[in-house]
């Protein structure tokens, strides 16, 4: 396995590299010229994506080692299912105070609040106590659900209402993001593999090293930020005062009533419209499988050896092939529809855990099968998250999306730890969870729900075979999606 997993990065890599050229060549180059010769816009850019890259490192440093770490504290892996069900739970818990809190401390503090927060989430990482261990994950969730609304939702707001740069100019932001994003979630496999496998310094060690990127995240939204809002003038929909004024308890008041409002018309939304509802199934099924994907990969392939941060780097490389595999295939020379890449992604997921259910069998594992049978997952994630992030687009109305995506993210959650407790009860009473069956099991129900969630895709795009909607501008003819 080690070096399968070596050859296997710089394969993947080069083949990277060569997609990222050819898409180049076929897609149209973003951001939109105007924006790049708009010196505010660079300027005002390049001071969110400082912090927010950042927060994303710090947040990718965390991937390779935490499962290895719980193992190195010689916790057994009914208990290490239970941590990872109290980060998942603490995601949804904590997903209303993520709009919440906002409203009431200003989008900039909310993230100087994460930057807090996961900070003494890694630091937890020091012990060898079980609740603190658990202490550690609800931070994590609470972290994790701020850092994917709270920092967007600051640039967008400042983009739009203090700058009053296009709205059009906003996907070209977010499309350098997702860019560096890929590339930092790589080199945080490799620098993690460096400091534990090459350096020794334990599995402990990555989440250490993010701590003082968190910080100068934190010193970045404090300073620069801070700065901009100066400049440009406060957060314009941030009434609430001082904590201590009679007024504050008025502006909770609000905050919760915006969020209960769009609560209520993200549940409208889903239940009038069909079409949200089977997308709503699609994200659902499949995305819980890969929280449970992202506990299981460890155990699996840990016991032959390999080094962890590389196997992470290749999982991530291989993400970032399927993402450039979606651009060329929506790409003018191809015409594929976003309809058929999700249907493609999610088949491919089903043949990845039809593989490891039989790469998994207690007492023959087949770790090279299991690695490929990964790393055809994370390519699935690459084709899938572009296409269904475009059908979101248009099937939902943009005033009710946050809402919906809500919704969304509800059973979602839900299913994944309903996934990881089953595993546990299934470890903690029979005792041979821990040889394997288990794992086999789990992987023959991700499989079953991948079938689910392709007879999703295949009635939303047959209830919308003509929809103009779910189809791509400015593709050649006008035919069906199926």
């Amino acid at each position: 396995m080690l070096v399968t997993a070596y050859l296997a990065i710089v394969v993947l890599l080069a083949l990277c590299v060569g997609l990222e050229l050819t898409a180049r060549r076929l897609t149209p180059p973003l951001p939109a010229p105007t924006a790049v010769a708009n010196p505010a816009f660079r300027r005002f850019q390049s001071t969110f994506l400082r912090a927010y890259l950042l927060a994303l490192w710090a947040d990718w440093l965390q991937g390779p080692y935490l499962y290895k770490l719980y193992r190195h504290y010689s916790f057994l892996e009914s208990q290490i299912a239970i941590l990872y069900v109290c980060g998942l739970a603490s995601c949804v818990l904590f997903a209303p105070f993520s709009y919440w809190l906002p409203h009431v401390l200003g989008r900039r503090q909310t993230c100087l609040l994460f930057c807090l927060s996961y900070t003494a989430c890694c630091l937890t990482k020091l012990s060898r106590d079980y609740f603190v261990l658990i202490v550690g994950r609800v931070l994590g969730g609470l972290s994790t659900s701020l850092l994917t609304t709270t920092f967007e939702a600051w640039y967008v707001h400042r983009h739009v209402e203090v700058h009053d740069f296009p709205k059009e100019w906003i996907p070209s932001t977010f499309a350098k993001a997702a860019t560096w994003n890929h590339g930092l979630a790589v080199g945080a496999g490799l620098v993690a593999n460096l400091l534990t496998e090459w350096i020794y310094l334990g599995p402990v060690a990555p989440f250490l090293l993010a701590v003082p990127f968190l910080l100068c995240c934190g010193w970045f939204v404090l300073t620069d930020w801070a700065k901009e809002e100066a400049e440009k003038g406060p957060e314009g929909d941030k009434q609430a005062l001082p904590l201590a004024t009679p007024n504050t308890s008025g502006s909770h008041l609000s905050a919760r009533a915006r969020f209960s409002r769009s609560c209520h018309d993200g549940l409208r939304c889903l239940l009038s419209d069909r079409r949200v509802m089977l997308l709503g199934g699609v994200q659902a099924l499949f995305e819980s499988v890969l929280y449970i994907f992202v506990f299981l990969w460890t155990p699996v392939l840990d016991p032959h050896g390999p080094p962890l941060g590389i196997v992470f780097s290749c999982l991530m490389a291989a993400s970032m092939a399927g993402s450039l595999l979606y651009r060329l295939a929506t790409s003018t020379r191809y015409h594929l529809q976003p309809g058929h890449v999700v249907c493609l992604a999610v088949l491919m997921a089903f043949f990845s855990f039809f593989m490891l259910t039989f790469s998994t069998a207690p007492g023959q594992p087949r770790p090279h099968e299991s690695f490929l049978a990964f790393l055809l997952l994370e390519l699935a994630c690459g084709l899938y998250f572009p296409a269904v992030s475009f059908l979101q687009g248009r099937v939902i109305p943009e005033e009710k999306r946050a809402g919906v995506l809500a919704w969304f993210r509800l059973p979602l959650h839900l299913l994944a730890c309903l996934g990881l407790l089953a595993l546990h009860g299934e470890i903690s009473g029979t005792g041979e969870g821990e040889s394997g069956s288990g794992t086999r099991h789990m992987f023959g129900g991700c499989a079953v729900m991948m079938l689910a969630a392709l007879m999703a895709v295949v009635s939303l795009f047959t209830l919308g075979r003509k929809d103009a909607d779910l189809r791509l501008e400015g593709t050649r003819g006008e035919g069906e999606l199926f």
